[in-house]
């Protein structure tokens, strides 16, 4: 299973205070939630300290997409890129283009 990370403050917020009502260790509660334990413990640091402002910037990587494999068609100096999901009605209009030039 994997294991969300704490959004925003807020999120951290809500989560600390179910663990506080569970009385539960963090680290047991938050696997048992399917939370980070490291995300939620480094949101209650940040959270505890008393100077205001965030002090707390997580950076989680992004999904990339795996780009859908294209056609590529080429004309003389031309060439256009064809997604697979492409609009049979597009792409005619394309191929019209590229036959006049």
């Amino acid at each position: 299973m994997e294991l969300r990370r704490i959004r925003d403050a807020e999120d951290a917020r809500r989560c600390l205070a179910a663990v506080r009502d569970s009385g539960e260790d963090r680290a047991a509660w938050a696997r048992r939630n399917g939370v980070d334990p490291r995300s939620l413990n480094a949101w209650r640091i940040n959270l505890d300290r008393s100077a205001p402002g965030p002090r707390l910037l997580e950076l989680v990587p992004r999904r990339v997409e795996v780009p859908q494999s294209v056609l590529v068609i080429r004309c003389g100096p031309f060439a256009v890129d064809v997604p697979n999901d492409v609009d049979e009605s597009v792409l005619t209009k394309v191929l019209a283009v590229l036959a006049a030039c």
